[in-house]
């Protein structure tokens, strides 16, 4: 018996598992300021090899290739890079291992699909507002400006990053573990989040500039 168009979808959207470990499908963002910007296109291999360059590509790149992509320099402060790490370099496959195992962590903890997991703590963890520095009479002040969405979610993740690896940096903990709590703390709005106490102190910032 031949099968109908509709069976056929169904089918194509229950194969929609990501390193044919977690089901992308059933992944869902609920902010509506970042749901053109959080990209959940499906890929079996998460991987584009830099090709998407035009402007505003990165909404083109899948959120977690943006997340190992941000992995391969945890060091990076501002515009310097203050810590040179071995664990985490720029081999593709060796920071998709460091994900892989922090996803593998957060879904034995949470019983939640950790690319869920991985959204929220992108969503509660991105500032709304932050203070840029304006020049008046030759003085500077420093302005509240809202934050876009591009700008919203690449800081999202880079604080997660951030906060990861400096609680590997010279620890016992692995980085992948690291990951893995900063991702479950952000996204459970906890003070143990760097991500989220970075969100808060921009906000206040931006508050306190207006």
């Amino acid at each position: 018996m031949e099968q109908t168009h509709e069976q056929t979808e169904k089918q194509d959207k229950e194969k929609m598992m990501v390193f044919d470990l977690y089901d992308i499908n059933e992944v869902s963002v609920n902010d509506a300021g970042l749901k053109n910007i959080i990209n959940l296109d499906f890929k079996l291999v998460i991987k584009s090899r830099g090709k998407i360059r035009e402007r505003f590509g990165k909404t083109k790149v899948n959120i977690i290739e943006r997340l190992i992509n941000y992995i391969a320099v945890p060091g990076h402060r501002g515009k310097k890079h203050k810590v040179i790490t071995s664990w985490a370099s720029g081999k593709y496959n060796s920071n998709t291992d460091i994900v892989l195992a922090a996803f593998k962590i957060i879904n034995e903890k949470t019983k939640q699909n950790p690319i869920q997991v991985l959204v929220n703590a992108i969503e509660k963890g991105s500032p709304r507002d932050e203070v840029t520095m304006i020049q008046y009479g030759g003085a500077r002040y420093p302005q509240a400006v809202d934050c876009s969405p591009h700008r919203r979610v690449s800081l999202a993740i880079r604080n997660i990053v951030h906060g990861a690896q400096d609680k590997a940096f010279n620890k016992k903990k692995k980085f992948s573990q690291t990951l893995a709590e900063e991702i479950i703390a952000t996204a459970n709005s906890s003070g143990d989040s760097f991500a989220y106490s970075k969100k808060n102190d921009l906000e206040k910032q931006a508050d306190g500039a207006r």
